[in-house]
């Protein structure tokens, strides 16, 4: 493992590099997989899954600014263009870029203004909006409300809770929470800035009239029993993008890689190798 620090003058962010025999300059015959997580966590989320993916691909894993390595690091402006374009300085040319949850917004905005950086997008329990419309499946604006009013008095519960919903209707749900906190908690405490603007983002934030513009292959991987991205979204999605590929792991909830790593894995490998 090493620590690569991007040369973008505004945005030394940190990022981990797994698979490669120099990853220092990525000269590996692996594809590079640059790895985004999601809302309130950090890198540690990826830790079960690193070893299998690394055996396929050099894995780039970036903490997104205000969290993790990089709970420091905060653009005067916490918007998802300029957290776009920070870690976009740490993407190699034509990587695989993979985004969970929030991250998959993240993940979406550099297919779209810099695809040169994209070869192919994963998103997973992702979405181009996460908040629910008159005509859209999401999360209900009162349910992001609620959580921006209680991270202000206490950051601890409502990270549990927010978990909590994530593994709901997951047969796994329990032990997918604490196998979540146990590798989160290995890392820096997010930044409070980054926690409500985060949470803003997540309300706010709407691609649907963009991501057919999304020029590289994509795979969107879906949990059945996810309650933050709904199964009965998916194919509005698909609408959206049609020549996207969408895969559903049936027994998942919002965090597939965690209850079904092997399954997730293959998934993509079979679409990156």
């Amino acid at each position: 493992m090493i620590f690569y620090e991007s040369s973008h003058s505004q945005s030394p962010l940190i990022s981990r590099t797994y698979g490669a025999e120099n990853p220092n300059a990525v000269d590996t015959d692996k594809p590079v997989l640059v790895m985004l997580h999601g809302w309130g966590l950090n890198s540690g989320v990826w830790h079960s899954v690193i070893p299998l993916l690394a055996e396929h691909f050099t894995v780039i894993s970036i903490d997104l600014p205000g969290f993790g390595t990089n709970s420091r690091q905060l653009p005067k402006d916490y918007s998802l263009a300029h957290i776009s374009e920070w870690v976009s300085a740490c993407i190699p040319m034509a990587s695989i870029v993979l985004g969970w949850s929030m991250g998959g917004l993240v993940a979406q905005h550099i297919a779209l203004q810099a695809p040169e950086k994209v070869k192919r997008l994963v998103t997973v329990a992702s979405t181009p909006c996460f908040e629910q419309k008159a005509d859209w499946h999401g999360i209900k604006p009162n349910v992001l409300n609620a959580f921006e009013q209680q991270l202000e008095a206490d950051f601890g519960k409502t990270l549990a809770r927010f978990l909590a919903i994530q593994a709901l209707g997951s047969p796994s749900a329990k032990a997918d929470i604490k196998q979540i906190q146990r590798h989160v908690r290995k890392f820096s405490a997010p930044s409070p800035v980054a926690l409500l603007a985060g949470l803003q983002l997540l309300s706010s934030v709407d691609l649907r009239h963009t991501i057919a513009s999304i020029s590289c292959p994509t795979l969107r991987i879906y949990g059945r029993l996810d309650s933050l991205v709904p199964a009965d979204g998916i194919p509005l999605i698909q609408a959206l993008q049609p020549d996207c590929v969408s895969k559903i792991i049936q027994h998942a909830a919002h965090a597939p890689f965690i209850s079904h790593p092997r399954e997730w894995v293959e998934l993509i490998v079979e679409f990156g190798t």
